[in-house]
């Protein structure tokens, strides 16, 4: 049976994730890391995948929450003989020397066991599938512990686990209230160690309490504070630790459409995310985050200001080759099961103006970019002026003949308005700024004259009749005030012809869009939340609430959202997905501000300094 994707925690160290079943199964597990192959994998084949079960005898499914603010796991498991409580989670250390930064992965799964009341007898079974199921584990003894064959993982325990002779990984336990049992799952490849029930529970006091410090950084508490906080930890469990990367998702091939094929992997980090991302930490006061990944971006945009890629490895890679892993069924039987993503070697002008974006606003609110960040966002200014007349492949990576996409343009606007700001907010000297000055009123008069039709809306791309849900983006972004004639009438198209059960927006229509794939996919939470953030911007709160409340409520038990959802609320695509709850939470601080302008915008723009301010580098 399909598990609903709504019905699976998602557990982080910010190095690796984990998602676990309503039946307490660890279904989806990469190493040494989230890019990795897939220890296990049933979440993509039931029967070839691999997956940790756990079982108490004789209680049904476990009641689960989130030990909240953070990502660790607490199931409740009733039986007529006793009662069980299983913390899972992905374990953080303390970090070395940055008490600023108190999330650090420790490499290991921990699964602590106690019996709260009666009696009970627990049972795991581990049954890891290295590399998508095509390898064996191979289990051998390792001291008190055992480790797999290739010697990247290692299991440990109380009760000591034992190798059963179908190479999986069996523990049981007959616990009376008061007693734990623990299970740890060494991911990292390093040295095997003993975790009894003393070192499970400091390793989960350790988590619980790095989580909250983390979260406690938030002074956040305007509209739905509580989701807002708790996306914003869904976003820090998608960063790598290593680098400050976003992944999109920590999944791979979640279906778009029950048994469509686009199914794509998810596991990189897109630049289109940049602007949200860098804002969102910013405002809910992250900024050692946010200049983590700003960094990140700039430093791996050395070197390519002629070109940049879309996306990048959550190392910095700018290539991952596209494999279909034929020996899985998929999700709910949705193939072909990718690895890798041809995205890399797209061109999408869109690219350019997200990191100006970002750049400027994290440099209004920090004034902390170095000057060799600076001399490289010049470049890629410079870059843009000679590109931005080019068709390219658009925000939506459209495999088919680039095109004169109008979000493409605009976010081409974007790069050159951000670039001469960011200019003239540090004092730069020696740069042509009256050229790209005249290059972005060039970008916009060329938008207004062919990117709309005869009433004024804004259309896909030059001489399209249709829509698509980046058009949403117009007001967001400056490039037209929210109660603009052009915008609202955008905004009415958008809904018509791609909205849905009057709160879901696809983000197009593949047919009219002729996207070489044509297959149908569900409506695109991104662009659903980004209605609710326009229409509050057109003065239009009473909607946008009412949306962002019909939204919310789909969810499921662990506030999480994927890519995509169909009309009866299914979600679909990768999950949980960052730009979901970029969104999330950017709708609810416009909702918040209810004001004419982007709230994360103006926020940042209140702190450039006023004329003669020195203080800005």
């Amino acid at each position: 049976m399909t598990v609903p994707l709504s019905e699976y925690a998602f557990l982080s160290d910010c190095h690796t994730a984990a998602l676990v079943g309503p039946d307490g199964a660890v279904e989806w597990m990469c190493g040494p890391r989230f890019d990795g192959p897939a220890h296990f994998a049933r979440l993509l084949d039931r029967r070839r995948g691999g997956a940790w079960e756990l079982d108490v005898a004789g209680a049904g499914r476990p009641v689960r929450r989130y030990l909240d603010p953070g990502l660790v796991l607490e199931s409740r498991w009733s039986a007529p003989a006793g009662e069980v409580v299983v913390h899972d989670f992905l374990a953080l250390r303390e970090p070395d020397g940055d008490a600023g930064r108190p999330i650090a992965p420790e490499g290991v799964l921990v699964r602590l066991v106690r019996c709260e009341r009666g009696a009970a007898r627990v049972t795991a079974r581990l049954d890891a599938r290295p590399d998508f199921g095509r390898a064996a584990a191979a289990w051998r003894p390792s001291g008190g512990a055992v480790r797999s064959g290739d010697g990247s993982l290692w299991v440990s325990g109380d009760p000591g686990p034992g190798i059963a002779q179908d190479d999986t990984v069996r523990v049981a336990a007959d616990l009376r209230a008061g007693e734990v049992a623990v299970l740890a799952l060494g991911y990292d490849g390093g040295a095997a160690r003993p975790v009894d029930g003393a070192a499970a529970a400091a390793l989960l006091e350790r988590t619980v309490g790095a989580w909250r410090d983390w979260s406690a950084l938030s002074d956040y508490d305007g509209v739905d504070a509580e989701r807002v906080r708790h996306s914003a930890v869904v976003l820090r469990g998608l960063m790598f630790d290593e680098t400050g990367a976003l992944l999109a998702a920590p999944t791979t091939s979640l279906p778009e459409w029950i048994g469509g094929s686009r199914n794509w992997d998810y596991r990189y980090a897109w630049h289109r995310d940049a602007a949200l991302v860098v804002l969102v930490l910013l405002r809910l006061g992250h900024a050692e985050e946010a200049g983590h990944y700003l960094r990140f971006l700039l430093e791996h945009c050395r070197g390519r200001e002629d070109r940049l890629e879309p996306m990048l490895g959550i190392d910095g890679g700018t290539g991952a080759e596209e494999h279909e892993l034929d020996h899985l069924d998929g999700y709910a039987g949705s193939r072909p099961v990718r690895i890798g993503n041809e995205a890399f070697g797209q061109h999408q002008i869109d690219t350019y103006g997200q990191v100006l974006d970002a750049a400027l606003a994290y440099q209004a609110v920090t004034r902390d970019l170095s000057a060799e960040h600076l001399d490289e966002l010049w470049r890629i200014v410079d870059a843009l002026c000679a590109r931005w007349r080019e068709p390219d492949h658009g925000k939506w990576e459209v495999r088919d003949d680039p095109r004169h996409w109008t979000h493409s343009k605009v976010l081409a606007w974007v790069a050159l308005d951000r670039g001469v700001r960011l200019a003239e907010l540090c004092g730069a000297t020696g740069l042509p700024l009256d050229g790209w000055r005249a290059e972005r009123d060039a970008v916009h008069a060329e938008v207004l004259e062919r990117g709309t039709d005869a009433a004024g809306a804004f259309v896909q791309s030059y001489g399209a009749a249709n829509r698509d849900a980046s058009l949403l983006q117009v007001p967001l972004l400056g490039f037209l005030d929210g109660d603009d004639p052009r915008v609202l009438a955008t905004l009415e198209a958008v809904d018509a012809e791609l909205g849905a059960g009057g709160f879901l927006v696809h983000r197009y229509d593949p047919q009219a869009t002729d996207d070489g794939l044509g297959t149908p996919e569900g409506a695109f939470l991104l662009s659903s939340f980004e209605m609710v953030s326009a229409l509050v911007l057109a003065g239009r709160v009473d909607r946008a609430r009412e949306r962002y409340a019909r939204l919310c409520a789909r969810s499921g038990p662990f506030g999480l959202f994927s890519e995509e959802m169909a009309g009866d609320g299914t979600m679909l695509g990768n999950y949980p997905q960052a730009f979901t709850h970029l969104a999330l939470i950017d709708a609810a601080l416009n909702l918040d501000a209810a004001g004419h302008r982007d709230a994360l915008h103006d926020w940042a723009e209140r702190h450039v300094p006023a004329p003669g301010d020195t203080s800005a580098r």
